[in-house]
């Protein structure tokens, strides 16, 4: 059986992630300790919200989920940074994991993104246009004729 959350990339991403951050953490500690701790926290809490998220019905609760997750990744290439800066990982293997942050983030992006959601072709139902954008701001596009 298979989750939904498992089907995603992003999410097979996140778990390859956290497996190197589970290697690499076992060999810090002393002064790199409190860093190694939090690392492994913000690492794990990117799959556990995008499969939290990936669960929820609603489109805003499903948002908030992946936006936790980005800024959980974005956490972890700034504790990479502090692990370089403190001599207790390499530049070129933190770069390289770096790559593999931004790409998660950009993934999340598009899942937590404004609107994001499965739909589809509205013309099958003989509708030609629906409005999927449902808050009440100004849309000026609206107003031309």
């Amino acid at each position: 059986m298979t989750l939904g959350h498992e089907n995603l990339d992003v999410y097979r991403l996140s778990i390859g992630y956290v497996a190197w951050v589970f290697e690499k953490a076992g060999n810090l500690s002393g002064v790199h300790r409190p860093a190694r701790d939090q690392w492994l926290r913000a690492s794990q809490s990117i799959p556990l919200n995008i499969a939290e998220g990936n669960g929820k019905t609603a489109e805003a609760d499903r948002r908030r989920y992946f936006e936790i997750a980005r800024g959980s990744a974005m956490e972890c290439a700034a504790i990479q940074d502090v692990l370089v800066v403190g001599k207790a990982l390499a530049e070129t293997e933190s770069q390289e994991r770096k790559v593999e942050l931004d790409r998660m983030a950009a993934m999340l992006s598009r899942l937590g993104g404004r609107g994001y959601c499965v739909k589809e072709d509205s013309s099958v139902y003989g509708f030609e246009q629906i409005d999927f954008d449902i808050d009440s701001d100004f849309d000026p596009e609206e107003t031309k004729s």
